[in-house]
C-alpha cells in the first residue's frame, strides 16, 4: 500500500523538486555568506520548512534578538496557513498519526497538490498525501543542505544574494496578480505597506505593514461578500 502510494505521489512532485532545489540551493549560499555553516540551512529547513519564513530568519539570526518582532513577522507571513488548514479538515480526516506531519509538512505546494489531485484507484488517499507532503520535505531540505555545503566549495561574490528573498516575493505577487480577477486585495497590501515604510522606514515597517493589511481585509470583509453575491 505504501509502495503504491509513494509511486503515484512522485509524478506530482517532480516539478516542485527542480524549484526547491534551485531555491533551497540559493537559501543555502545565503545562509553561508552571512557566516553559518551548513548546519543551520540543514536544521531550519528540516524544522521551519516555510521556505519565505526561512529567507527571514536568515536576516532575524544576524540582526538584534527581539523574540516578539520575530513571532509577530512569522506569524504574519505564514498567517495563509490558517486558512489551508481550515479547508483541509475533511480530507486529513482518519489519517490517523500522519495527520500529524500533514499538519507540519503542509506548504503551498502540498496543499495545492492534496487539495486538487485525486489518487488513482486503489492508492490509499492518507498516504498518497503523506508521501506528496514528504517528498517535497526531502527536496527542500536536500537544496538548502546542498548550497550551504557548496558554499564551501564555489566561492564567488555574494553581493546581492539577499535579492532573493525580494523576487521571490515579486514572483509571487505577479504569480497572484496574474491569476486574480480582482486586484484590490494586491492593490491594498501595496498601498499598506508603501504608508508603513513611510511613517515607520524601511527597517521597522513590515509588522506594522501586515497588521494594517489584516485590519483592512476585515474591515471590508463584509463589503468584499455583499459584491460576492448573485
Amino acid at each position: 500500500m505504501k509502495r503504491k502510494a509513494l509511486k503515484a505521489a512522485f509524478p506530482y512532485t517532480l516539478p516542485i523538486c527542480i524549484g526547491f532545489l534551485f531555491l533551497g540551493i540559493s537559501y543555502g549560499f545565503l545562509m553561508q555568506s552571512k557566516g553559518f555553516s551548513w548546519i543551520y540551512p540543514f536544521c531550519t529547513s528540516l524544522f521551519i520548512f516555510a521556505g519565505s519564513m526561512e529567507f527571514v530568519t536568515a536576516e532575524l539570526l544576524v540582526s538584534a534578538f527581539n523574540p516578539i518582532h520575530a513571532f509577530l513577522l512569522a506569524l504574519m507571513v505564514n498567517a495563509r496557513h490558517l486558512f489551508y488548514g481550515i479547508s483541509m479538515l475533511s480530507k486529513y480526516r482518519h489519517t490517523g498519526l500522519k495527520k500529524l506531519y500533514l499538519i507540519f509538512g503542509m506548504c503551498d505546494e502540498s496543499f495545492s497538490i492534496n487539495c486538487t489531485v485525486t489518487p488513482p484507484e486503489g492508492v490509499d488517499r492518507g498516504w498518497f498525501m503523506f508521501f506528496v507532503t514528504l517528498l517535497n520535505h526531502f527536496y527542500w531540505v536536500a537544496g538548502a543542505t546542498l548550497g550551504g555545503l557548496l558554499g564551501y566549495v564555489i566561492h564567488f561574490d555574494t553581493t546581492g544574494i539577499e535579492f532573493v528573498m525580494t523576487a521571490l516575493f515579486v514572483v509571487m505577487f505577479l504569480d497572484q496578480w496574474d491569476k486574480a480577477r480582482d486586484h484590490r486585495p494586491a492593490l491594498v497590501g501595496v498601498g499598506c505597506s508603501l504608508l508603513c515604510l513611510l511613517v515607520f522606514g524601511s527597517s521597522s515597517f513590515i509588522v506594522p505593514a501586515m497588521a494594517l493589511i489584516v485590519l483592512s481585509f476585515l474591515l471590508g470583509q463584509s463589503k468584499l461578500e455583499q459584491e460576492a453575491k448573485p
